[in-house]
């Protein structure tokens, strides 16, 4: 089909403590009695592990043709709607950072077209974490694909590695950005299945509210180890596939009606 359009050491108590500052400013106090946002799930107080692995399901036969509502989710959630170019001349199409993009498949065969977001794939066997000199690309133990903006150099090898075009590079100043969502130019960044939310005991992602609200469902979120998860339950009811399985990267992304 054609598209037209953890391995790495980690400090777990400095990401324990990103983690839980992250959830504890979520509900800062600007002035007495004003909060800016208020999360009634707690902050991780325990380490990382592989006892789940993060993962979704994406029906494309509800995936409605000229719905973008899960790339706009994505981009409220993470602060990528703050974005604006610097000048009227800037090539700001290609140089937007975009962790979600609605592509079509066409199936060379039959020449059915398929809509479909693609997003990070969240790979076991992540290229990109193969060739990033750094390390600032890593996968955590429950799967989760990220980037250390702390140890990104822009050198760009990840993006060149990775087969789904899923990683942006951040080439623009930055202001305005979400506490949770630290981001910076110079930077690699990609879909991390919002993992501020994980890390704050939430059980959902932007894109799959976003899906839901519009009354498509085509998004499946959940613990691809637990047999009794919803979306393991949904795995063994509907044929699915990974995109490019030739590559054998056993993906924690999963596409049924492809």
């Amino acid at each position: 089909m054609n598209e037209d359009k953890t391995t790495t050491p980690v400090d777990s108590g400095r990401r324990g403590f990103l983690g839980t500052a992250a959830g504890v400013s979520a509900a800062a106090l600007v002035a007495p009695g004003v909060f800016l946002h208020s999360v009634a799930a707690a902050p991780r107080t325990e380490a990382v592990t592989d006892a789940v692995r993060w993962g979704l399901l994406i029906d494309t036969a509800k995936c409605a043709d000229g719905c973008s509502a899960c790339v706009s989710a994505c981009e409220r959630e993470n602060g990528l709607d703050l974005q604006e170019p610097h000048s009227a001349t800037s090539k700001w199409e290609q140089q937007q950072a975009a962790w979600i993009r609605k592509v079509k498949l066409q199936d060379n065969q039959t020449g059915r077209i398929t809509n479909l977001p693609m997003m990070c794939q969240h790979c076991e066997d992540p290229p990109c974490v193969d060739v990033c000199p750094t390390g600032a690309s890593f996968k955590r133990a429950d799967g989760i694909v990220m980037v250390d903006r702390h140890l990104c150099i822009g050198c760009r090898y990840c993006m060149m590695a990775c087969p789904y075009k899923a990683r942006s590079f951040i080439h623009q100043p930055l202001t305005g950005q979400l506490t949770a969502v630290p981001r910076g130019k110079g930077c690699v960044e990609s879909c991390n299945l919002c993992v501020h939310r994980r890390d704050n005991g939430e059980d959902s992602t932007a894109c799959v509210d976003a899906c839901a609200a519009e009354g498509h469902g085509a998004i499946l979120f959940g613990d691809l180890k637990d047999p009794n998860s919803a979306i393991s339950q949904r795995l063994r009811e509907i044929p699915s596939r990974q995109i490019r399985e030739d590559l054998v990267l056993n993906t924690g992304v999963r596409y049924a009606g492809v």
